[in-house]
């Protein structure tokens, strides 16, 4: 059972405000053997997909004529994964709530913690070269022995992150003996990588951060120019200490918190009321950008016998008619 992605141009659900679609512009349906159901999503922030806001109709004619009918939808797509299914521990919208997220991510609220106790750091000593330079185009490629520290430690970090899912993917390196970005840049299509992008909330002059952006499979190492400062000065020093800028270091840290992000949500990072989550809101902000919500999730619902034929607005979660998301493996 596949479904379909959407933008809404109206709704036509009865009793309920009829301009959903312009705060809800994205829609995605699919089909029982008794109902046609739809979700209204977002197409802005983290495009989250709003499982609260479910209509439901028995069905009459094709999905796409519903969709059509009943919210306007135009630049109609399908899905590319089957309902109620998704890839193990990669992150896409449909997952807002921590029971969906850790049952279908395969991970728990320890291994988040743990996780952000590391990206506390990077972003405490992130703060703290604040002190000392500060984040404007003048200043952006200064570099000095702290940069080159931070860029070393939050290169590292992605790496461990690059290397955990190599190994979910039971991937062999290309040269039989280690992992290189030869074989890394083939993650970034399968996480979607590029699709994040971070801002520095009180610098924004500085633009957007989008680190995996220009990662190209033919060019893997310098293509990532952060990445690629930080293999030219961690092993040698004298002839390339001026890579490690501050610039590098803020993309460095940056692509950590995406992959992060991939692997456990960026709900809690920006929603949650902690100190992580604080340290996070005070620096940053993110989203999504140029991203296919045909990779998008949707969560089965399990529609219970003799249920209403008509159009009406429910949350299936409430209900208890949502299924277990199914796994399947990542592969590259």
């Amino acid at each position: 059972m596949t479904g379909l992605t959407y933008i809404n141009t109206k709704s036509n659900i009865p009793r309920f405000t009829a301009d959903v679609y312009l705060r809800h512009a994205r829609g995605f349906a699919y089909e029982t053997d008794t109902h046609f159901i739809h979700t209204f999503g977002r197409n802005t922030g983290f495009n989250i997909i709003s499982i609260g806001l479910t209509a439901l109709q028995a069905k009459e004619g094709t999905l796409k004529e519903w969709v059509e009918n009943t919210f306007g939808a135009i630049d109609i797509k399908p899905l590319n994964l089957k309902i109620g299914n998704v890839v193990k521990s990669v992150w896409r919208p449909t997952l807002y709530h921590y029971e969906d997220t850790f049952q279908a991510l395969d991970c728990n609220e320890t291994d988040m913690r743990l996780a952000e106790q590391s990206l506390r750091l990077l972003i405490g000593k992130l703060d703290e070269l604040f002190l000392y330079i500060e984040p404007d185009a003048a200043c952006i490629n200064t570099f000095s022995h702290k940069t080159r520290e931070l860029l070393i430690l939050a290169c590292a970090e992605v790496e461990n992150s690059w290397t955990a899912y190599m190994d979910l993917a039971n991937a062999t390196p290309v040269n039989r003996k280690s992992f290189t970005t030869k074989d890394y840049v083939k993650l970034c299509d399968k996480l979607h990588l590029r699709d994040y992008q971070f801002t520095l909330k009180s610098y924004k002059s500085l633009g957007p951060f989008r680190p995996f952006n220009n990662w190209q499979a033919n060019n893997p190492s310098t293509s990532l120019d952060w990445y690629d400062a930080y293999n030219k000065t961690k092993h040698d020093r004298s002839k390339f200490f001026s890579t490690a800028t501050l610039n590098h270091c803020i993309s460095a840290v940056v692509a950590t918190l995406v992959m992060h992000c991939v692997r456990f949500s960026p709900i809690p990072m920006f929603e949650d009321k902690n100190m992580f989550s604080a340290l996070i809101t005070q620096h940053f902000q993110g989203e999504l950008i140029d991203t296919k919500p045909e990779t998008f999730y949707l969560h089965e619902v399990k529609i219970p016998a003799n249920t209403r034929k008509d159009l009406f607005l429910f949350n299936p979660r409430e209900q208890g008619w949502t299924q277990p998301f199914k796994q399947e493996p990542l592969t590259l």
